[in-house]
């Protein structure tokens, strides 16, 4: 199951490639000599993608009361966004360089412990869920490996990269719809 899962890097729209792709040696030489990136270059990078939607989702927080479950919950998932771990110096270069830049799983030139990644290699069932409102890993991204993978299932979801998994509708979206998918699926 690969759930918003990128496979075209180049498949963004052009500014966001131009971008990462200015930024992505300058984020191997600043990971290079600490062996990380720190998480706090990471967020910065992921608040980067849509810059007003930290503004709007503070906004929409004001107006809950406090004590609500609504509130607790805005809470609680901003403490798990914000608690990441810094990526490997390598992890970096590999992501950064051989994703972004060069584009290498859609190129079918990604390589694990010597060997190409080639998703049509793959004899097993699966099944790659694309949420629609998917800033992080735009669905024109995620659709490439769904179609790599012979005969797999393929959901898109009225949801975006975080809701899909943790929204107020994502046990019904999601989850439910999976577990049944799982159950007919895996022996």
């Amino acid at each position: 199951v690969l759930m918003a899962t990128p496979w075209d890097f180049h498949a963004i729209d052009a500014g966001r490639s131009r971008l990462f792709q200015a930024l992505a040696p300058q984020l191997v030489t600043l990971a290079e000599p600490m062996g990380l990136l720190p998480v706090d270059v990471l967020q910065a990078i992921f608040a980067s993608l849509d810059p007003y939607q930290t503004e709007r989702k503070f906004r929409r927080f004001a107006d809950l009361d406090p004590g609500s479950d609504h509130a607790r919950h805005f809470v609680a998932l901003e403490d798990w966004l914000n608690d990441g771990v810094p990526l490997a110096a390598p992890v970096v270069r590999e992501c950064l360089i051989g994703w972004y830049v060069e584009n290498q799983p859609a190129l079918g030139a990604w390589r694990v412990a010597g060997r190409p990644v080639q998703p049509a290699d793959l004899a097993l069932p699966s099944l790659v869920i694309i949420p629609e409102h998917d800033y992080i890993v735009p669905p024109a991204s995620a659709r490439p490996l769904a179609d790599a993978l012979h005969g797999a299932d393929q959901w898109t979801l009225s949801a975006g990269h975080i809701g899909m998994v943790v929204g107020g509708r994502a046990a019904r979206k999601l989850y439910a719809p999976l577990a049944r998918w799982l159950a007919a699926t895996v022996t």
